[in-house]
């Protein structure tokens, strides 16, 4: 036999022990025991993330309606069960520019900048939907609340306005009805396409406890003589 016969017969027989020293794998038959984005492997040189949480997961910081509570089935009886929820977050002008950035973007496609129900969607064969129709005034909080976590009819499910911040729309909808005394709701676009920062809606509120922690700590300060104590380590990034 050859030396390269050798090579790559030693190279086969070596496979298995490298694909071994993976930390794991990603079929589901091996998973660490980990918390919300703890370090995986703090004695590694690299410290590792865990994966993010899988969608419909329960968050470290609970929820008010989980599915097995109130399911998301798209039926009157269904959002019917919300309506006897109580709106905690004050219908104030904070509350309402918070609500606007999400209906901008999630809701006036359909509804309208100003829920006249006549928004571009409607150009395109979108049965026009307002929210300012005195039906849609006397809707309790939580069923509109529950409108938008279920969907029903042509409205698909907008979950992914997190809990309390869709209480944010529901108060915005009311200052476009025209039942918040003293606060005119602003009716155009929080920015122009692509612009960041304080046009967007804000971070989660349900995510993991807990920031991930930076992969190499950094050094703050640096020593000016021998002998001094050595510089403090910051986590990094928060």
């Amino acid at each position: 036999m050859n030396a390269k016969a050798l090579l790559r017969r030693a190279a086969v027989a070596a496979l298995p022990l490298a694909l071994g020293a993976c930390s794991w794998f990603t079929d589901f038959k091996q998973q660490p025991s980990i918390g919300v984005w703890q370090v995986f492997n703090a004695d590694s040189a690299e410290l590792k993330g865990f994966r993010g949480n899988p969608v419909a997961s329960v968050s470290t910081n609970g929820t008010m309606m989980p599915p097995w509570v109130v399911s998301y089935g798209q039926l009157p009886s269904v959002i019917d069960s919300m309506s006897t929820l109580v709106n905690p977050v004050p219908a104030d002008s904070a509350s309402v520019h918070r609500g606007r950035v999400y209906f901008q973007i999630n809701c006036a496609p359909c509804h309208g900048p100003a829920g006249q129900g006549n928004g571009p969607a409607t150009t395109l064969g979108m049965v026009p939907m307002p929210l300012v129709a005195d039906r849609v005034k006397n809707f309790a909080d939580g069923y509109i609340w529950g409108m938008i976590r279920n969907g029903r009819g042509l409205m698909p499910s907008y979950n992914r306005i997190e809990e309390m911040d869709r209480w944010d729309v529901v108060n915005y909808v009311r200052a476009l009805q025209g039942k918040l005394p003293g606060i005119v709701p602003d009716t155009t676009p929080p920015g122009l396409p692509g612009e960041t920062g304080d046009k967007l809606p804000g971070f989660t509120r349900i995510g993991p406890n807990r920031n991930a922690p930076f992969a190499r700590p950094t050094v703050t300060a640096v020593p000016k003589a021998a002998g001094e104590p050595a510089p403090a380590m910051t986590e990094g990034h928060k």
